[in-house]
């Protein structure tokens, strides 16, 4: 995992899953779960972009 990708990972949950698996499932569940809290998205975007 590059230094890039954790930045994104942190900041902008959404934008790091898109940049690894484009549009799809995974990017819409990332999505809601940054609409709930933060925090479940940036678990959500490490624990896919392993």
């Amino acid at each position: 995992m590059s230094l890039l990708t954790i930045i994104l990972n942190i900041l902008l949950p959404p934008l790091a899953v898109f940049l690894k698996h484009g549009v799809g499932t995974t990017l819409l569940i990332s999505i809601l779960l940054t609409l709930v809290g933060w925090l479940p998205g940036v678990i959500h975007a490490f624990i896919v972009n392993k």
